[in-house]
């Protein structure tokens, strides 16, 4: 009998053992991962964008934009340090002014009227997919460790699919 590495074994209780390892972090992955897919599709994750007017240049500065979202008081605006980031759609006449408290407004370019004001949660569930929700160090010491022992599952997984295929095909050879 040899006493030396046994590759099966190995790669069983590898796939055993990282699974049991990975099961809470993957599940959160996979959960925030389908919501993330469908996040255009179902308003609570992310609100629709709109549209205002559409002409090639917006007709209301930034000013005027901190002072329209200074005006709706579910998003909490001050100053532009309350702002987490204005994502500016040409193409749609609007401007989406997210506040730092998950907020989101959005506004005409052209005659600076609020077309909608919605809680956005698309971004708490990518920070919760990254694991940066967490904690900071979570991304890199448990989420990042998860999908390499995720690819180490895969590779075990497939190599115990082939295996048997393996075996067979040589078995068929020397016959």
């Amino acid at each position: 009998m040899n006493n030396g590495f046994h590759w099966n074994k190995w790669t069983r209780k590898t796939h055993h053992w990282g699974a049991i390892v990975i099961l809470i972090p993957i599940m959160i992955i996979i959960g925030s991962g389908i919501l993330l897919q469908v996040k255009k599709e179902i308003d609570w994750i992310q609100p629709p964008t709109l549209k205002g007017i559409i002409k090639n240049n917006p007709s209301i500065s930034f000013d005027e934009i901190l002072s329209i979202a200074k005006t709706v008081s579910e998003i909490k605006i001050n100053s532009w340090a309350d702002i987490d980031r204005l994502d500016v759609r040409i193409n749609k006449g609007l401007v989406k002014v997210r506040s730092k408290n998950n907020w989101e407004v959005q506004i005409d370019t052209q005659t600076g009227k609020v077309l909608q004001v919605a809680y956005r949660r698309s971004d708490i569930i990518e920070s919760i997919h990254d694991g940066s929700w967490f904690h900071d160090k979570a991304k890199l010491w448990i989420f990042l460790p998860t999908g390499l022992i995720l690819l180490i599952l895969w590779l075990t997984g497939v190599y115990m699919v082939v295996l048997p295929y393996t075996v067979k095909w040589k078995r068929n050879r020397k016959s």
